[in-house]
């Protein structure tokens, strides 16, 4: 079935509480996505963010990400007063302020589970129960881990006491009861998340629209999971990486990308049936309808640099876990709706594993125009039908900045003027309404599924950038859009293009 969406994380909403959240302006979104006619709505990995702020590292690749718990629907459940949250700090509108916002919402969660907790009336209080029994296998690990970094004043896990790094009994036994009260307060944040989180999919699964989620292939060190399963991970003895990933030379870098991520002992996760694998699929698949795993390539083959280094550049190909992860996974959940993120470097055995196990893969207009364009297999019209096909992703500039730029790390202006050159060729365009000649192109392609992120169906700058790979600093992962930027024109041009296409949201795809 041929279907379109947008690219938005939940952290853009627009909200007066610092940062985008699971309340009305999630809700007014969807609806949005309703009449514009759109069948998909695509997010980032719904984690609880650590290093940079960034989605892809995660504190714990099950648990979800407690800064998107909605203040308001909080004070309606009735563990929050109003007065709590209406003197609620002067955040900036447009852009996530991650350090303020985190100090606000821990204090304000706090008091919600203290006021939980001392009313064993609250009608929540059977299905927390449930909650925390349900998952308890990922839910302990989490809450115990984060509960002792905050007491460790944030220190890397590797960096704590050895009792509790390296999980004696004895110390697990003597932090968790120390810590108690810490941990039931990030259980019941936990509880909310998916309370809320769980509430809104069922009410976009309803009006047709389905949810495309991300799994990171790599977890961040400081996490949860390497901390509660290090023996998966080639650690030393020290709990410090002997090897990380990241990717060599690009497109968006001439030093490669250094992840820093650890790389996992593929040999012992077999030996195991993938079962942390299985597990973390399956819970995915909970939260979404689609799951896009990032860095697809990296099953096949994977870029593997010492972990002394200061660049990706020393690294080397290791040969990665292949079809064996993939027929686990099949064989313990069935056929998994996955889309493979298969951009940059990639080899025919890559584009054979995929299409072996029939994952469709990924297709960015943006890379279309470059050297030797006409050549390429990037093209539009050289597009296959399985594929996922975007303006643009979180990781590049938006439309209107990508068509302006005069110059980047890998590109120099010359590149960029017959880029452009070309591009105006192909899309027999001036550039007037590039954002809107690009969407028209993606939609017009064979790709079975298009999106867009919402900063090109909105018609906006550089500034609205999401992410810059390789860099840090304090732009990327903060951009949110203004209310009186989701506007029913856009929702009726979006519907008008998908409707000429074959693609548009009717009455009968709704639950």
């Amino acid at each position: 079935m041929r279907s379109s969406g947008v690219l938005l994380h939940p952290t853009s909403f627009p909200s007066q509480f610092g940062i985008g959240d699971l309340g009305d302006n999630a809700y007014r979104f969807v609806e949005w996505l309703e009449r514009a006619g759109q069948r998909v709505w695509q997010v980032l990995p719904l984690g609880p963010t650590g290093y940079g702020d960034s989605p892809y590292q995660s504190f714990s690749t099950f648990a979800g990400n407690w800064l998107l718990i909605s203040p308001e629907r909080l004070v309606a459940d009735g563990v929050l007063a109003q007065s709590s949250i209406d003197d609620a700090p002067a955040f900036p509108a447009g852009k996530v302020d991650f350090g303020w916002v985190i100090d606000w919402k821990r204090k304000l969660l706090k008091s919600a589970a203290d006021n939980f907790f001392a009313n064993e009336a609250h009608s929540d209080h059977p299905a927390y129960e449930q909650f925390c029994r349900e998952n308890d296998w990922w839910l302990s690990d989490y809450t115990f881990f984060m509960a002792v970094k905050e007491a460790q004043g944030g220190l890397p896990w590797n960096q704590w006491e050895e009792g509790v790094a390296k999980r004696y009994g004895l110390s697990l036994h003597e932090w968790g009861t120390r810590l108690a009260e810490p941990i039931r307060t990030l259980k019941f944040a936990q509880y909310q998340f998916f309370k809320q989180w769980f509430a809104l999919k069922e009410f976009a699964n309803a009006r047709g629209v389905r949810i495309i989620g991300d799994i990171p292939i790599y977890v961040a060190h400081d996490s949860a999971d390497v901390w509660a399963h290090q023996e998966l991970y080639q650690l030393d003895d020290a709990g410090n990486s002997t090897v990380v990933a990241g990717v060599p030379p690009d497109y968006f870098s001439a030093t490669g990308q250094l992840w820093g991520n650890p790389i996992y002992r593929w040999e012992l996760h077999a030996e195991r049936g993938f079962d942390w694998w299985i597990d973390r699929i399956r819970a995915t698949l909970r939260m979404v309808d689609w799951i896009r795993i990032d860095h697809f390539r990296g099953f096949e083959a994977y870029w593997e640099v010492p972990g002394t280094e200061k660049t990706a550049v020393n690294g080397r190909w290791v040969k990665g876990p292949c079809d064996a992860l993939f027929e686990a996974v099949r064989h313990a959940l069935g056929e998994v709706p996955v889309v493979a993120e298969n951009l940059g470097v990639i080899t025919d055995e890559v584009e054979a594993l995929r299409k072996r196990h029939g994952f469709p893969g990924m297709a960015v207009l943006q890379f279309a125009f470059g050297k030797d364009a006409a050549h390429s297999g990037l093209l539009p019209h050289k597009w296959e039908h399985d594929t996922v096909a975007y303006t643009g992703t979180a990781d590049n500039d938006t439309t209107i900045g990508w068509w302006k730029a005069e110059g980047g790390s890998t590109q120099d202006r010359k590149a960029i003027k017959a880029e452009r050159a070309y591009a105006k060729q192909y899309l027999d365009t001036t550039g007037k309404d590039i954002h809107w000649v690009c969407i028209r192109a993606v939609m017009a392609s064979v790709a079975d599924t298009a999106i867009f992120p919402l900063q090109d169906v909105i018609g906006l700058d550089t500034d609205a950038r999401m992410n810059l790979p390789g860099s840090f600093g304090g732009h990327n992962w903060t951009w949110r859009y203004m209310e009186d930027q989701l506007t029913d024109e856009s929702a009726d041009r979006l519907r008008g293009l998908a409707e000429i296409f074959g693609r548009c949201l009717s009455a009968d795809d709704a639950d």
